[in-house]
């Protein structure tokens, strides 16, 4: 009987545990799933359907224009969000609507914007890309063979992958070859690396390794530059335009690089490698780094994308050409298509939204399409790399840029929403 009644909770405390748990995954699953934020267009109604088992609360107004008050009060006004709904906005403000699962438990405050309709002109012009990094970026350490013929790891355990170099005892420092001068000037004696580390500066003592008789190092793998070849996604009137649809990482520490400035290039395609299962395609060509052959300046490298303004590319569209940017909420499983250049001139090419992902830590993967297209498979297998920024077009309106290609499968991929694009850099 002991036994029976031991063996009995110990199931009610699996019992419990089980539920417990798939508790608390339906209620991060729900959670992640709702966006931190929506936009809706001013004076226009707005359709949502999330399919949630969670009641909205519009609770409060930010701000409202004092010429004209929003038709949505700002006493706390209930939705049922497992069902369809539609908001109407009024001019102008900002309004915060707290969820609740099932109506009890909080989830999380959605801030919904009022904003003005937007438009951009889609390009999906190839573009080489030049940036120079805010100092010089460090990758990684190394053993150095000094003169005395021993081996020593100077900067192990001090530096960082992802540290910058800004000075060199207070004297600034730009790129690798000035940093290299600095090393060899003051290498006879112990040196301060001035280091800008997750946004904090410090500064780090560090003794020179001599290797000849007049070279020092410092035992450190070091990047103050990169380069490639994507797509230009938009540019609006003013010649402001966004790229890539995600930022340009470095390729041996995977963070973010930190710009310092950067250009567009005009490109040729030269090559296509077409993707096959397992193996990303590849989108190559030649950049002549001339001056004559800058189109533009990047100023910002987001996650979102790369930013900049160019006079040069404006040029090249008609005001005509502009399209209304399409929000998360407008953009439907279905057909749509992307634009970009894949022979010689841009196209645009048939592909499916088979999923659209507003929740939240989407930033890159909102949008997951899938090439339709007979004549784009055959040349490219679907999406390469090169590809990324390429505009997202639905029922004539852009709504994102592809991001990202399966690796096990290239005719599917990710994309960006654009209302992220454009808000990252503040480009409207």
């Amino acid at each position: 009987m002991k036994n029976s009644k031991y063996i009995d909770k110990i199931l009610w405390m699996v019992i419990f545990l089980f539920f417990t748990v798939i508790a608390g995954l339906l209620y991060h699953s729900i959670k992640k799933a709702l966006p931190d934020e929506i936009n809706i267009v001013a004076n226009q109604e707005q359709q949502f359907d999330f399919g949630l088992p969670v009641n909205g609360f519009i609770k409060s107004v930010i701000e409202v224009s004092d010429m004209e008050k929003s038709n949505i009060p700002s006493n706390q006004v209930k939705i049922n969000m497992q069902q369809p709904f539609t908001l109407k906005s009024g001019s102008s403000g900002s309004f915060i609507m707290a969820c609740k699962l099932f109506g009890l438990i909080n989830l999380k405050n959605i801030k919904i914007d009022i904003v003005e309709k937007q438009y951009v002109i889609p390009c999906g012009e190839p573009i080489g890309i030049y940036i120079q990094t805010d100092g010089v970026l460090i990758i990684g350490t190394s053993v150095v063979s000094a003169i005395d013929g021993l081996n020593y790891e100077p900067s192990y355990k001090l530096v960082k992958s992802g540290d910058y170099i800004v000075g060199v005892n207070g004297i600034s420092v730009n790129n690798k070859s000035q940093l290299i001068d600095l090393i060899n000037e003051y290498g006879t004696e112990d040196i301060v690396l001035n280091i800008r580390r997750n946004g904090e500066m410090i500064g780090i003592k560090i003794a020179p390794v001599q290797t000849t008789l007049n070279e020092y190092k410092l035992g450190i793998w070091v990047r103050d530059n990169t380069q490639g070849i994507g797509t230009l996604t938009f540019i609006n009137e003013d010649g402001k335009f966004g790229a890539l649809g995600h930022g340009i990482n470095d390729v041996d520490t995977s963070t973010l690089m930190e710009l310092k400035s950067g250009n567009l290039y005009q490109t040729n395609i030269v090559s296509i490698i077409k993707g096959e299962k397992g193996i990303p395609g590849e989108l190559t060509g030649t950049i002549d780094y001339n001056k004559t052959n800058i189109l533009g300046d990047i100023t910002s490298n987001t996650t979102e994308g790369i930013f900049g303004v160019s006079s040069k590319l404006l040029q090249k569209f008609t005001k005509n050409s502009s399209m209304e940017v399409g929000l998360k909420q407008d953009i439907k499983v279905g057909p749509a298509y992307i634009r970009c250049d894949v022979e010689g001139e841009v196209k645009d090419y048939d592909v499916e939204i088979i999923e659209v992902n507003s929740g939240e830590n989407n930033v890159n993967k909102g949008i997951v399409l899938k090439v339709t297209d007979e004549n784009l498979l055959k040349i490219t297998g679907g999406i390469v790399q090169g590809m990324s920024g390429s505009p997202i077009i639905q029922n004539n309106k852009i709504i994102g840029a592809v991001t990202h290609v399966f690796i096990q499968d290239s005719t599917k991929g990710f994309g960006i929403f654009i209302e992220n694009m454009i808000e990252s850099d503040n480009v409207e």
